[in-house]
C-alpha cells in the first residue's frame, strides 16, 4: 500500500502551494478589508484577470478535464493535493473549471453539448451553476417538486430553486427537475442546461450568507428549454447529480485539511511568542493538547481523504467513504479553527486575521452538500442495514 503521491502529483501539489503563497495569500489583506467594509467576499476584476493569467500559464486549468479538449485528465488523488493547498487561503478563487459541474458534464454530454458547453467550460470561457435545492427540499433532493414537462420537442420547467451559487453570473445553469412524479429519484429526475437570459429563468434575490458570501433564489416560470439541452437521458439525472455532489464533498474534505493545517500553523507560530502570567502560551497544557489533537485529526482526515480518492479512481463505490470524510473533515476543521481563534484571544475575534473567514467558510461547509447529521445518518443506515 502506497502512502505517498507519485513524483508528478507531488510536484503539482508543490506548484499549487507556491501559487497560493505567492498569488493568493498576498491578496488576503484586501479580501479582509473588503468583507469588513460590507462589500462581500471577493477580489477585484483586474486581480482576477491577473490571477487567471498566472494560473493558466502555470498549467493549472482543466486539471481533471479530458485531454482531447485541453485538459490534463488527472485522477482524484492528484486533486486532493491541489485542493488541500487551495484550502489554505481565504482569497476566493477557483482554478477553472469548477470540478463538480465539470464531472457531471463529462459523464452526460452528447456530442453537440460537448462542443456547445463542455469545451468552452474547460477552456475557462464560461461560468456554470447548478440548481438542486428547493425551499422545501434541501438535504433530500429526492423530495424536489420542480417539474419539467414536454412541449413538442422542447421542455417547460416550472418551480423554485434556492441556495444557488453564481446564479446571477453563470452563463448556464444545470437545473434538476422531476420528469416522472411516480419514479422520482428512481428514474424520474432529469437534468437540463438552461442558458443565461432564457425567458422564465428569473433570479429572484441575492441571499447574503455569513462571511460575505452569497447565494441566489431562482423561479422557473414556463422556462422553455430546447430538447437537445436535456443533459444525459430522461429520468437518469439523479446518478450524475450524485457524481457531482461526491466530487464537491471530496473537494470540501481537502479544503478542510488545508484550512485546518494553516490554523494549526498559526497556533504553532503564535503560542511561543505570546506570554501570559510569565509563561509562553506554548507551555500551557491546554494549548499543547489542542496542537496534538489538531495534528492527529488532520493526519487522520488526510489519510481518509486520499483513501477515498484512490478508491474512486479505481472505480469503487465510495458513497460510504464520501459521507465519512465530508462529516469528519469539516467538523475537524471547525474545531481546529475555533481553537486557533481561542488561542489568539481578542485578536482572534477581529476581522484583521483570516481566522474569522475560515470559520465562516467551514461553518457553511458543515451544512451545504449535506449537513453533518445527514452524512452520519447515511453511514449508520448503511452499516446497520448490512447487519440486518
Amino acid at each position: 500500500m502506497e502512502f505517498e503521491l507519485s513524483e508528478e502529483h507531488r510536484m503539482l501539489k508543490e506548484l499549487v502551494h507556491r501559487f497560493v503563497r505567492d498569488e493568493l495569500m498576498p491578496l488576503e489583506a484586501d479580501v479582509l478589508a473588503r468583507e469588513a467594509a460590507g462589500r462581500g467576499l471577493g477580489i477585484g476584476e483586474a486581480e482576477r484577470k491577473r490571477i487567471d493569467a498566472v494560473s493558466k500559464k502555470l498549467g493549472l486549468w482543466g486539471l481533471d478535464a479530458p485531454t482531447d479538449i485541453g485538459g490534463a485528465d488527472l485522477p482524484h488523488v492528484a486533486l486532493v493535493g491541489v485542493n488541500e493547498e487551495m484550502g489554505r487561503s481565504i482569497t476566493p478563487y477557483t482554478l477553472p473549471p469548477d470540478s463538480p459541474n465539470l464531472r457531471m458534464l463529462m459523464a452526460t454530454v452528447s456530442e453537440r453539448q460537448r462542443e456547445a458547453y463542455l469545451a468552452p467550460y474547460v477552456r475557462g470561457e464560461t461560468i456554470s451553476a447548478i440548481g438542486i435545492s428547493e425551499p422545501g427540499a434541501g438535504s433530500d433532493p429526492a423530495g424536489m417538486i420542480t417539474r419539467a414537462e414536454r412541449d413538442g420537442d422542447d421542455w417547460l420547467l416550472n418551480g423554485r430553486k434556492i441556495w444557488i451559487s453564481r446564479a446571477a453570473d453563470a452563463d448556464f445553469t444545470i437545473v434538476m427537475a422531476v420528469t416522472d412524479k411516480q419514479k422520482r429519484a428512481r428514474g424520474g429526475i432529469s437534468a437540463f442546461l438552461v442558458d443565461k437570459g432564457t425567458p422564465g429563468f428569473n433570479v429572484l434575490r441575492r441571499i447574503a450568507m455569513i462571511g460575505g458570501a452569497a447565494t441566489y433564489e431562482v423561479a422557473l416560470e414556463d422556462c422553455r428549454v430546447e430538447g437537445w439541452k436535456l443533459l444525459g437521458t430522461e429520468g437518469n439525472g439523479f446518478a450524475p447529480m450524485q457524481l457531482r455532489l461526491g466530487t464537491r464533498r471530496l473537494e470540501m474534505a481537502a479544503w478542510s485539511i488545508g484550512m485546518a493545517q494553516r490554523a494549526l500553523d498559526m497556533i504553532c507560530e503564535f503560542a511561543p511568542q505570546r506570554v501570559t502570567f510569565g509563561e509562553p502560551l506554548s507551555q500551557r497544557q491546554a494549548i499543547q493538547w489542542w496542537v496534538a489533537d489538531a495534528a492527529t485529526q488532520i493526519h487522520a482526515a488526510r489519510l481518509m481523504t486520499y483513501d477515498c480518492a484512490w478508491k474512486l479512481d479505481k472505480g469503487r463505490d465510495v458513497r460510504l467513504e464520501i459521507s465519512m470524510i465530508k462529516a469528519f473533515a469539516t467538523e475537524m476543521a471547525w474545531t481546529v479553527v475555533d481553537r486557533a481563534m481561542q488561542t489568539f484571544g481578542a485578536m482572534g475575534m477581529t476581522k484583521e486575521l483570516p481566522l474569522q473567514l475560515m470559520a465562516s467558510k467551514v461553518r457553511t461547509m458543515r451544512i451545504y452538500d449535506g449537513p453533518t447529521e445527514v452524512h452520519k445518518w447515511v453511514v449508520a443506515r448503511n452499516l446497520l442495514g448490512a447487519k440486518r
